[in-house]
């Protein structure tokens, strides 16, 4: 592997089950404590963390306390509802063990505008930064990666100090190999490789987060993908209401922002 991947103690902090799939070269040689919001389960009730634990126990990573703390369900019903505690406790948590356990730098879902999950996980993850330095005096290193297109993109403003892992041929077959056996995720797999090729997943991107925008920038600007998913799931009958960025995300950044 040509790797330029930071050095020290690591946490994964992730929306999802099964996002660790796309930096799993770094997670066999970070090994991080893990932190998962959600188990995954969507409308269908059945959760991803099996699959995720098996990954972990095969690569010497480490699950923490959250980890698939809420179901992708009551998660989007205390964004609906603006519980902002809730999330403001969780960021505190986030920070309280980044503090017992000496975490050096972080590593998290980027903020898309894809899923709302992806995007309150970054949230979270850039608050819990901003606290251990604001307040405790601890500087975290702080990195997100992307879960849609190639896994190699960066705004070319931030390439100089990006983070990157090639991974040799073995590597590749291992992640591939870890892909291949996440049944939950076959069609997302399927569709990822057959977009972009499986080549493009030999290099992961670890880009820097966490500037002072606590976010999701872009998403002011343009109407997020899933609030358009969100109006046709409403129309098919299976939510009562969308998320939106400007109604849901946005008040609940500010309320990071304040507590922090």
């Amino acid at each position: 592997m040509l790797d330029s991947m930071p050095r020290g103690r690591a946490a994964l902090f992730v929306a999802h089950p099964g996002h660790e799939l796309r930096v799993y070269g770094w997670l066999e040689s970070a090994q991080p404590r893990v932190y998962v919001l959600t188990d995954g389960s969507g409308r269908s009730g059945c959760s991803r963390l099996r699959s995720t634990a098996e990954i972990l126990r095969r690569t010497g990573a480490s699950a923490g306390p959250i980890f698939g703390r809420f179901t992708d369900l009551a998660l989007y019903q205390a964004i609906l509802q603006h519980d902002h505690q809730l999330f403001v406790e969780l960021a505190r948590e986030l920070t309280e063990e980044i503090l017992r356990h000496r975490i050096e730098y972080l590593v998290g879902d980027a903020a898309e505008g894809y899923n709302p999950a992806h995007d309150i996980c970054r949230l979270v993850l850039d608050a819990s930064a901003a606290m251990a330095a604001r307040l405790h005096g601890v500087m975290i290193g702080n990195y997100d990666f992307l879960l849609k297109g190639r896994p190699d993109e960066c705004p070319k403003r931030l390439r100089h100090r990006a983070r990157w892992l090639h991974l040799d041929d073995e590597a590749l077959s291992r992640k591939l190999k870890a892909a291949d056996n996440y049944p939950e995720l076959a069609a997302q797999v399927k569709q990822a490789i057959s977009e972009n090729g499986a080549s493009a997943f030999r290099v992961e991107c670890l880009r820097p987060a966490g500037e002072g925008d606590f976010g999701g920038e872009h998403m002011r600007v343009k109407t997020p993908f899933y609030e358009q998913y969100g109006e046709q799931q409403v129309a098919a009958g299976h939510y009562a209401s969308v998320i939106r960025y400007r109604e849901h995300l946005a008040p609940l950044a500010q309320a990071l922002r304040q507590c922090v």
